[in-house]
């Protein structure tokens, strides 16, 4: 059995690399749970592998509701980003990502 210790992202508000606590790109990681909270608009996030031009690993989608966040725990050992996690936002408010 894999265990890790599971880490959190700081908040994203906009396109970008996931960070640290620390304020350093998280590289490979996996993602076990995702905090979004949403805008008065439906949005989403899209994450990807490798950088802004990367590969899509996975979208969530959300409601167009800012009083309703998001929290999703992902199944099994989480998703795996071999280089590093970039988050494309879209109408959402912030994202949060937990992570080992």
């Amino acid at each position: 059995m894999m265990q890790t210790d599971v880490l959190v992202s700081q908040v994203l508000t906009a396109d970008g690399q996931f960070t640290t606590q620390a304020s350093a790109t998280i590289g490979r990681a996996r993602i076990k749970a995702v905090y979004i909270i949403p805008s008065g608009t439906a949005g989403s996030v899209v994450f990807k592998n490798g950088g802004a031009s990367g590969t899509t690993v996975m979208t969530l989608n959300t409601v167009a509701s800012a009083t309703e966040p998001t929290y999703l725990l992902l199944p099994g050992e989480g998703v795996l980003f071999s280089t590093n996690v970039y988050g494309d936002v879209t109408s959402i408010g912030s994202v949060t990502i937990f992570y080992g």
